[in-house]
């Protein structure tokens, strides 16, 4: 699925999504990612939710995100609820969807100058 936006501004825009692949700023990235408006982080541990720990939702609030789009791959899946525990002490908004609807949604909130970051899933 491409994504086209008129007024990108000088954010990591998401340009392309596919089931194994996001394309940002013209980068091919084919494993779970983080992506922000000012910076993409291509080491994220985690393939999939089901491997998501406590610590990755530590390290994602330590990020100071006003919002959190978790796209969990294919299809819509929720964390446990305690795996949450981390954002919901910073009082940071957390919206899980299909990593299409992240990816869509990332780049309208980049943007408007949200302080958003898409926590991405391949599968």
């Amino acid at each position: 699925m491409k994504f086209v936006l008129d007024n990108i501004g000088e954010g990591q825009a998401i340009q392309r999504y596919e089931p194994g692949e996001i394309i940002v700023n013209q980068v091919s990235y084919r494993k779970s990612l983080i992506v922000m408006p000012e910076r993409v982080i291509s080491d994220w541990a985690p393939s999939c939710l089901s491997e998501m720990t406590l610590e990755d939702f530590h390290m994602i609030a330590e990020l100071k995100p006003e919002i959190v789009l978790l796209g969990t791959g294919r299809e819509q899946k929720f964390p446990h609820p305690s795996l949450m525990q981390p954002l919901m002490e910073q009082r940071i908004g957390l919206e899980v969807m299909d990593t299409a609807a992240a990816c869509r949604t990332y780049n309208i909130l980049m943007v408007e100058g949200r302080r958003v970051t898409a926590a991405l899933f391949m599968i």
